[in-house]
């Protein structure tokens, strides 16, 4: 089959034709359909996070249809749509695992880091962390739910009820939650890299009240702001853009250092948190409230060759939604 390999970190990414996996106790066989490009492969890429499993097929907003099950696994019947996202396994018996929080698993494995990812023709899977495609969502408009989507919404979860909401870094992820969070009632404030009209236009036309550049204040104190761009000092501008009693929320896996603050903008209550991967539970929640809300992701499709291609066009932010391959 054909994939899209990495062999060493940093690296790029090279065509090859490797073996069909074939799925163990538990696992599906998946034709892959569309892959989503996310900018956690380019971490993985550029050894910011390192010790991955090489060689390497990376992606992990799988969406296929089920072609082949291993030994007990009959959650899913074959032809059926599934996708799967970056939590691969967990191990269900350490401590975190059983208090319900098996995104902070101690022995968890990835999709396209530790297991074998989406952009390749075949992927194998744990059933049990695949998920039901609703419907209303074509492969391609499903594949950028299942990282950017799913984390964003963990997120929205963490920043909690505050009507105020800042969104630093106007990417896949956050054009996906400004229209869940728009869609809620709640008011969007996008902030994009200085200068960039064009994703502000893009934010107002997605639900956001008011769009400006990332270091700018917005009209109104926020009661709370997510930071998907992987850049530290914005942690800080939310800081400062935020009112009494706000939770500021890193959704990255990866980001730079935050710089050293004034204790008076954390002061009265103000908060930092962080995303770690994302639970079954989040992608249970996410998927049918998506489908409700009629969130369409903007999408730029590329075809599986240009894999290596799609990620210099998110290094360099040339991108307006998400990235997708288009595999099958």
């Amino acid at each position: 089959m054909r994939a899209a390999v990495l062999e060493t970190q940093p690296g790029r990414l090279a065509m090859a034709e490797v073996a069909e996996p074939e799925p163990g106790p538990g696992q599906l066989k998946l034709r892959v359909s569309a892959c989503g490009v996310c900018r956690t492969d380019l971490h993985i890429l550029d050894n910011e996070l390192p010790d991955a499993k090489l060689p390497l097929i990376p992606g992990h907003q799988i969406v296929g249809t089920v072609i082949g099950r291993g030994e007990g696994a009959g959650a899913f019947e074959t032809g059926t749509r599934v996708g799967v996202p970056w939590l691969g396994w967990t191990c269900g018996t350490c401590r975190f695992c059983l208090s319900g929080r098996e995104n902070l698993c101690l022995y968890a494995r990835f999709t396209g880091f530790d297991i074998d990812g989406g952009y390749a023709e075949v992927a194998v899977a744990d059933e049990r962390f695949c998920f039901p495609v609703p419907d209303e969502f074509s492969d391609i408009e499903a594949a950028p739910l299942l990282c950017g989507g799913m984390i964003g919404f963990r997120a929205l979860k963490i920043a909690g009820e505050g009507e105020r909401l800042g969104l630093y870094g106007f990417g896949s992820s956050a054009h996906i939650l400004c229209q869940i969070a728009a869609g809620q009632g709640r008011r969007v404030f996008a902030f994009t890299k200085p200068g960039d009209e064009e994703g502000q236009r893009f934010a107002i036309s997605l639900g956001a009240e008011w769009a400006g550049d990332s270091g700018d204040r917005p009209p109104e104190p926020l009661d709370a702001a997510i930071v998907f761009a992987p850049v530290g000092p914005l942690m800080i501008d939310a800081l400062r853009a935020s009112d009494r009693g706000a939770r500021i929320v890193s959704a990255g896996i990866h980001m730079s250092d935050i710089p050293s603050f004034p204790y008076e903008l954390l002061w009265e209550e103000r908060s930092l948190h962080s995303v770690a991967n994302l639970t079954r539970a989040d992608g249970e929640a996410f998927l049918p409230v998506a489908a409700e809300a009629g969130v369409k992701a903007a999408t730029t499709v590329l075809p599986l060759e240009k894999a290596d291609e799609a990620l210099e066009m998110l290094r360099s932010g040339d991108v307006e939604g998400s990235l997708v391959l288009s595999v099958g």
